[in-house]
């Protein structure tokens, strides 16, 4: 049986579906412009670096100071091609208006309410993310935020999903962890927690969330 869900947060429930657009229309706005396409294989490369086990074990999001200074760091190529960029990039993708929730967030958490499943969002993020669930109206659908930021520890060290639990007063085995890197949350599984991965989406497309409900009603 399933009696709590953990779920991660950036790239589980929420995407960062303006940042191209953002840095093309920051360039133009300072004179140093970029074509959508080059923006886009800069801003994704770096997306994609971000999430190798190296970086994640340089800790950057135990604190706003090291996460930004990381995140600077993989944004190196994009800061050369349009000077001045990294420092707006970061503020937008710290914000609310950075961040967008997938189409099926909104019904999955519901869902997960209307059940009686509360749900723990368990991620590695250095800023509060409360003020983004309450921008969407989503803070009723939420038991408890545990943030790396907050603990300062990190997935896929093992007491950030401890804190969790003991936070929704759950055992591992009624437990779901729902995450989108097998580093980091795939980590759950060593202290008992069922773990489901989600594999990538595009920009828009449905996250696949729906397989969390489907598994609490098989229980």
């Amino acid at each position: 049986m399933i009696d709590v869900v953990l779920v991660d947060w950036g790239h589980t429930l929420f995407d960062t579906v303006g940042s191209v657009e953002f840095i093309v229309d920051w360039a133009s706005r300072h004179d140093t412009p970029i074509d959508t396409a080059q923006a886009r294989v800069l801003w994704n490369d770096a997306r994609v670096r971000s999430r190798d086990a190296a970086e994640i074990a340089k800790g950057r999001d135990k604190s706003s100071a090291l996460h930004r200074a990381c995140w600077t760091a993989l944004w190196t190529e994009l800061e050369s091609a349009v000077p001045g960029v990294a420092a707006e990039l970061y503020g937008f993708e710290t914000s609310v208006a950075g961040w967008t929730p997938y189409v099926d967030t909104a019904e999955v958490l519901r869902a997960l309410h209307e059940r009686g499943v509360p749900v723990v969002v368990v991620s590695d993020v250095p800023f509060d993310l409360r003020p983004i669930f309450v921008h969407y109206g989503f803070q009723s659908y939420v038991h408890a935020y545990v943030l790396s930021g907050e603990h300062g520890t990190i997935k896929p060290e093992l007491r950030l999903f401890q804190i969790a639990l003991d936070a929704a007063g759950i055992s591992a085995d009624r437990a779901l962890m729902v995450g989108d890197n097998h580093h980091n949350d795939g980590a759950a599984i060593d202290v008992g927690i069922r773990t489901l991965l989600l594999p990538p989406v595009g920009h828009g497309e449905p996250r696949g969330l729906w397989s969390i409900v489907d598994l609490v009603d098989a229980g």
